[in-house]
């Protein structure tokens, strides 16, 4: 069994203290402002977000357009966990995520090195983003979660669900990955923070489905 606490909102200005990158940051904000202007992109919940700090941040998965909400809408800077496909879409793709500090995972089998490089991000007080669908849902609908993000939470880290509705509409069909013009969203839910009582597969798999049921929540 586990037990899980929510955790009460908290006041951004901590948060918003975090350090960007220079590129980070200047790309961030001119395609936020893109976003918001094309796509009518909208944000709720910042104020759910822990103000310092370490946290996860996990979220339903559609495409890649779900990391480049997450990655404007969080004031942090976010280290994805990241699949090969994704990894190397292109031959620069590599050096952008590893200059993001993205962390690649191996999805064929459990990848125990993914999961210690995240715990040491979160160790540095950063923010981690998880995907725990695991590769994109290609139905539309929110998929069985994958028991790593349980693994994670069980270490200490606050988990911040997140739902983000409308990529899925904006590339469907599309050819290029140039989504149509199409509302986008993210919502935030309350982070919730996870203590282990037992151990064992049982006890990841029914925190991972907490998980998923506070992401379930958050969507339309």
């Amino acid at each position: 069994m586990s037990r899980s606490t929510a955790l009460s909102a908290t006041s951004r200005a901590a948060g918003e203290s975090r350090p960007f990158p220079f590129l980070y940051q200047a790309l961030r904000r001119r395609v936020r402002a893109a976003l918001e202007r094309w796509f009518a992109l909208r944000v709720e919940g910042l104020e759910h977000l822990p103000a310092d700090g370490p946290y996860i941040v996990a979220a339903n998965h559609h495409n890649y357009l779900d990391g480049v909400l997450l990655a404007v809408a969080l004031p942090a800077p976010v280290a994805f966990l990241v699949m090969p496909r994704v990894w190397r879409a292109t031959p620069l793709h590599p050096w952008l995520h590893r200059w993001l500090g993205s962390i690649p995972l191996a999805l064929e089998r459990p990848d125990v090195g993914a999961l210690r490089t995240a715990l040491r991000t979160l160790d540095a007080g950063r923010v981690v983003g998880i995907f725990p669908e695991g590769p994109f849902s290609v139905r539309g609908r929110l998929e069985r979660g994958l028991p790593g993000v349980g693994l994670l939470a069980l270490r200490g880290a606050p988990v911040v669900p997140a739902g983000i509705s409308g990529t899925y509409q904006a590339l469907l069909g599309r050819r290029g990955y140039i989504p149509r013009r199409h509302p986008l969203a993210v919502r935030f839910g309350a982070p919730r923070r996870f203590l282990a009582e037992g151990r064992g597969r049982g006890l990841r798999s029914s925190i991972t489905q907490r998980i998923m049921d506070d992401i379930a929540a958050l969507l339309p």
